[in-house]
């Protein structure tokens, strides 16, 4: 029949059959025939899409910013969204308008605008070190958007896969953050050079108090011995001492004796004790006799001495 037509659409895909202006059927994976001259067919996607973006904003302290993203959506309400933009379909089932491809720019604008709250708020160096917040903002926010309420759909994802400062701020906040690096790489040089340092001097300071302790125990040493030296010699000189005062008293003994001996002697005549001793050798009795001439030379006028006299006298051994 002519006009007649057949579709079918996959579970993924909301068709509404308009037929004279009012909805005949309606649902996710239908199909069916309808009459083309008197029917408009609507399809909308269910399944989640993602969308890509890239917006500039302005900081609180007017630096200029890109920020690079994903959103994820679906929608839950194909009626509504069917109401409020053109979902229709010609032959060979393409969109009659572009209104498909509006939506994901409707969700990037809501989403944009919640950003841009968030942006304007903050500083340039401070955004940059947030992107978490930045995302739990504008998740938040989406959730409970008036326009994406009116047109049915949800967000499910909003990710920032990128935050960039222009050239110029990005290299001035390099070189800021290379010079707190650099800074911090000097710090723990410093640190690493002051802790060997005084590792050193722990280590002098350990080997001079151990030389100094090896000192005292050498002057303990040497004290010691000089303490067994003196202990020694001051038990010789107290030995000499014993030893002299005990030849002394011997001495003394010996003296005492001899002098007892000789006591009674003292007052005899040598010429007694020469005859109490045995008279003596001839020779001996001889010198006796001249030593009486010397004394009395005085008295002798002349006196002669043979030849014979003397040899014998010279020579006691031949008597």
């Amino acid at each position: 029949m002519l006009g007649l037509r057949y579709l079918k659409v996959a579970p993924t895909i909301h068709a509404i059959h308009y037929y004279r202006g009012k909805i005949r059927q309606q649902g996710p994976g239908l199909s069916f025939f309808y009459f083309a001259p008197f029917s408009e067919i609507v399809l909308v996607s269910l399944a989640a899409t993602d969308g890509p973006f890239v917006f500039n904003e302005t900081t609180a302290d007017f630096q200029d910013v890109t920020v690079q993203g994903q959103i994820t959506y679906r929608v839950l309400e194909a009626t509504k969204l069917a109401s409020m933009l053109d979902f229709s379909i010609g032959r060979g089932q393409q969109y009659r308008t572009d209104d498909p491809s509006k939506l994901v720019e409707r969700i990037t604008n809501a989403a944009q605008i919640l950003a841009r709250e968030f942006i304007q708020k903050r500083m340039l160096q401070e955004l940059l070190g947030d992107t978490e917040g930045l995302v739990a903002t504008v998740r938040q926010g989406l959730k409970t958007a008036p326009v994406l309420a009116e047109l049915g759909v949800d967000v499910t994802e909003f990710h920032v896969v990128g935050m960039k400062a222009s050239p110029e701020m990005a290299k001035a906040l390099q070189a800021g953050a290379r010079e707190e690096l650099l800074k911090k790489a000097d710090e723990a040089l410093f640190a690493r050079r002051n802790a060997v340092v005084n590792m050193e001097r722990s280590i002098r300071e350990n080997e001079l108090n151990t030389e100094i302790l090896v000192e005292e125990k050498r002057r303990e040493v040497r004290q010691a011995q000089l303490s067994a030296d003196i202990a020694i010699e001051e038990q010789r000189t107290t030995l000499v001492e014993s030893k002299v005062a005990n030849e002394r008293k011997e001495a003394e003994s010996r003296a005492f004796a001899l002098n007892a001996t000789l006591q009674p002697l003292q007052n005899v005549d040598w010429k007694i004790l020469m005859a109490a001793a045995g008279g003596g050798s001839s020779g001996q009795n001889i010198g006796i006799a001249f030593r009486e001439l010397a004394e009395n030379a005085t008295k002798i006028g002349q006196l002669n001495i043979s030849p014979d006299l003397l040899a014998s006298l010279l020579n006691p051994d031949q008597e």
